[in-house]
């Protein structure tokens, strides 16, 4: 019976998206979001930049279009909302952008696409140096901010259907202690339930959303949640040649031996064992390999991530679309067919 009921909550999700009323949602609900959720494609390096077209190009529909023609279910949608609001309460989001969001979303739910909503991008919360055309507000006003500014989300899609899913923030790090993080997770969520009770979030460990740190986590008795987690093992391969990386990592290592291999899964058996423990879906919200790597290394990792997820039970979404870890060349205009073909392939 449980067995069935799962199904059909699955298939409810999968055909019409609202499976339950907006006043709540049951923890299998939450599990059979995440499994509809499948393969997905990070919009990365669009919307997280401090203004849009800073690190690539603005999105555009024929992008959207273009991922659910390929057969992905999902865009994971890196948005650095914390450069369009206002830095004085009640910290107002910019109408405009927020219109571009609402395009964007649309977009995606039209090609029958769920979208994942996530707060990316907001160095001042981590107590980093900000970038050029960073907004900000006095130290102690971050938090308050980041809060007003989810309220503010949480009210604005709160009639949209259930393929449309929150994720409080991309890899909280940083001055987000495990301990500041979960106090602060707790009062984000507090702020989306006051204005939409029933919406699925995802929310992942301090520590940029590594494995080892859902140890750390202490969420709140809430059955609408999916807890996420990120893997770029092993992390010489996935980032040589990275510039943003403290210390730049050598070029020229390949993938994938059964060493690498042991590190590449360990993130997800530890991730699908404390699932099972709390009984919390698990999400991959992030993988990938940075174009200084070779392509067919490259395709390797990618097929070895996908497979091994799978087998775990778990969704993904790879990083990313179409700029330094792209599945899509944008210069050739077509898609890296190793790497489709590892992602999307039989």
């Amino acid at each position: 019976m449980m067995l069935l009921r799962r199904c059909l909550l699955l298939l409810c999700v999968l055909l019409t998206g609202p499976c339950a009323a907006r006043g709540g949602s049951s923890g299998e609900e939450a599990s059979a979001i995440a499994a509809s959720l499948g393969r997905g494609v990070n919009f990365g390096n669009i919307l997280e930049a401090p203004r849009e077209g800073d690190w690539s190009r603005w999105a555009r529909d024929e992008d959207i279009d273009r991922v659910a023609a390929a057969g992905f279910a999902t865009i994971r949608l890196p948005v650095r909302f914390s450069n369009h609001a206002e830095t004085a309460p009640p910290y107002r989001l910019d109408p405009n952008f927020l219109a571009h969001i609402d395009h964007i979303v649309d977009r995606a739910l039209a090609d029958h696409l769920n979208i994942i909503v996530d707060f990316q991008g907001y160095r001042q919360i981590y107590g980093e140096p900000v970038e050029p055309h960073e907004s900000l507000v006095e130290p102690d006003r971050v938090e308050d901010r980041f809060v007003a500014i989810w309220a503010q989300l949480a009210e604005h899609f709160r009639d949209r259907p259930k393929q449309v899913l929150f994720e409080l923030l991309n890899e909280p790090h940083g001055r987000l202690t495990p301990e500041r993080w979960n106090r602060l997770l707790r009062r984000a969520l507090a702020a989306v339930r006051a204005q939409d009770a029933g919406r699925v979030v995802v929310i992942g460990p301090a520590d940029a959303n590594i494995a080892q740190d859902l140890v750390k986590l202490d969420l709140p008795d809430d059955p609408a949640l999916i807890v996420t987690i990120h893997d770029y093992q092993p992390f010489d391969f996935t980032h040589q040649g990275a510039d943003w990386v403290e210390h730049p990592l050598p070029v020229g290592v390949t993938c994938c031996d059964p060493a690498q291999l042991a590190r590449l899964v360990l993130q997800l058996d530890l991730a699908a064992a404390w699932g099972k423990q709390h009984h919390r879906p698990i999400y991959l919200g992030e993988f990938g390999s940075i174009d200084r790597a070779d392509m067919d290394s490259r395709a390797m990792f990618t097929r070895a991530m996908r497979d091994a997820a799978e087998r775990r039970g778990m969704s993904w979404a790879y990083w990313e679309y179409d700029a330094g870890f792209g599945v899509y060349d944008l210069e050739a205009g077509q898609w890296r067919k190793p790497l489709k073909d590892a992602l999307l392939g039989p």
